[in-house]
């Protein structure tokens, strides 16, 4: 049984190839770079806190930012839910963050909603550097 030190050398080729695919994967799915790198513990972990975040902030009646070009917070924080793209996709297709702001507890839910992306960015980030060998 061959260790990661023992492993087989990997081509330039094949380490970019693995690490966009680890990139693609993590930011599509919360922690799916790390699962696709069988760091299960890891992927687990930022799965249940991306997915968790995501759904606390729905549940508190967050907003849910489409592609708007009329305000500068409102795009950024579009990008911050994108961010989430698997989670984002579910909640467009599922009409879920739809409705307007009516408590206050809603603007802390889209903070969620916003902060959930932000964090699968740099976890689908970590993935990558980690495929490219730059992380252990």
């Amino acid at each position: 049984m061959a260790t990661r030190a023992q492993a087989t050398p990997q081509t330039n080729s094949e380490r970019n190839t693995r690490a966009l695919l680890a990139l693609i994967v993590g930011w599509i799915i919360p922690g799916g770079g790390h699962l696709l790198q069988r760091r299960w513990l890891r992927g687990a972990l930022i799965f249940i806190a991306i997915t968790t975040l995501f759904f606390t902030g729905l549940a508190m009646g967050g907003k849910i930012y489409s592609l708007n070009t009329g305000e500068l917070l409102d795009m950024l924080g579009f990008v911050g839910d994108l961010g989430a793209a698997g989670l984002y996709a579910l909640a467009r297709i599922a009409g879920w963050g739809d409705v307007a702001v009516q408590v206050v507890t809603a603007d802390y839910g889209t903070k969620f909603i916003v902060v959930a992306g932000l964090l699968n960015i740099v976890a689908a980030v970590d993935a990558h550097g980690i495929a490219m060998g730059k992380k252990a």
